[in-house]
């Protein structure tokens, strides 16, 4: 939807600076380039709820992004996000892509994961259960912000530059990724929908802006600022809407 709009500011900023003859090298898929050698440029899109809320196309134009951009992408739905990935493998991938949303059960918040309760996650993680950090009752497992704290120690996550955290009040989470070791969170404050592809549209919009290299700081407040601003489409059920999207840690990261 406004990935249009990103082509018409380049467009504007190019013809400012006087640099006309470069204006058709910019478009809004990004102008990419290959990784310097040594990065490690593979990421991974987790959409835990894509059964019910699927990214669709979306999803294809943030992988394309990011392939054009050099990265190798892992996209994983529903059932393949366990437990154990969360724990064991995040670290593998320099970008993270968490598409979910969020439930309460006896007044604790829970982060949707995307695996099925079971009885071997049940028996292998018992502890966590029985502290309520993990919790079964909506028939796909959730995590709560105890079992971040727990498990997410230092440097857990040293080998990962930049996580998005699409999901209501992953504001939350946020602290514990940078004291496990990122480099950059974005999040959003409060609550979010996953209905209507607003979220997924600022979010490949987002990605978009990442891309062509503009810093975490910047491609934020690009996406948010024109809804402030009142300058873009509402959401359909909130008139007075604007994306709470924000950041913490590294500001000045590119990927």
């Amino acid at each position: 939807m406004r990935l249009r709009g990103i082509g018409v500011a380049l467009l504007f900023v190019f013809l400012a600076a006087g640099m006309v003859q470069n204006v058709f090298a910019v478009s809004f898929t990004p102008p990419l380039s290959p990784l310097p050698p040594g990065s490690q440029g593979k990421a991974v899109v987790l959409s835990s709820l894509d059964a019910l809320y699927p990214m669709g196309q979306y999803g294809v134009d943030i992988t394309y992004y990011l392939t054009e951009a050099g990265f190798q992408v892992t996209t994983l739905t529903n059932r393949q996000i366990s437990i154990d990935f969360l724990l064991t493998q995040l670290n593998n991938y320099s970008v993270i892509i968490w598409r979910t949303n969020t439930y309460y059960w006896k007044h604790i918040e829970y982060w949707y994961v995307g695996e099925v309760a079971n009885s071997a996650t049940e028996l292998k993680y018992a502890s966590d259960f029985a502290n309520g950090w993990i919790n079964a009752n909506a028939g796909i497992l959730g995590v709560s912000l105890g079992f971040f704290k727990y498990h997410f120690t230092a440097q857990m996550l040293s080998n990962v530059r930049l996580v998005m955290l699409l999901a209501s009040d992953s504001l939350f989470l946020s602290s514990f990724m940078l004291n496990a070791g990122v480099s950059a969170v974005i999040f959003s404050l409060g609550p979010i929908s996953l209905s209507f592809g607003l979220i997924d549209d600022l979010t490949t919009e987002l990605v978009a802006y990442l891309l062509m290299g503009e810093d975490v700081s910047t491609a934020v407040y690009n996406v948010v600022s024109p809804y402030v601003q009142n300058s873009n489409p509402e959401d359909p059920l909130d008139s007075s809407y604007s994306p709470s999207f924000w950041f913490q840690g590294n500001g000045a990261l590119t990927i």
